[in-house]
């Protein structure tokens, strides 16, 4: 559940799908620039109940796929 909404906002932010690629660097790649991740972190918060202040977002920990959805299935 928590991996199709955060692959659904990711799908909804870039225009990609993820679910075959959970280790692109989507930093790196250009897909997600700063505005992008502030658009995230609304989404995650307003999709999941997850609440990341900007301020504690460090981009080596969200910069994933994979990472993501482990933050966001931790965060229960």
């Amino acid at each position: 559940m928590k991996k199709a909404t955060v692959l659904s906002i990711l799908n909804d932010l870039t225009g990609e799908d993820f679910s075959n690629n959970l280790d692109e660097d989507l930093f790196a790649s250009g897909l997600i620039d700063s505005i992008d991740t502030v658009q995230l972190l609304l989404q995650l918060q307003s999709q999941l109940g997850m609440d990341v202040p900007v301020s504690e977002f460090d981009r080596n920990q969200w910069n994933t796929p994979a990472k993501i959805i482990k933050k966001a299935e931790d965060a229960e």
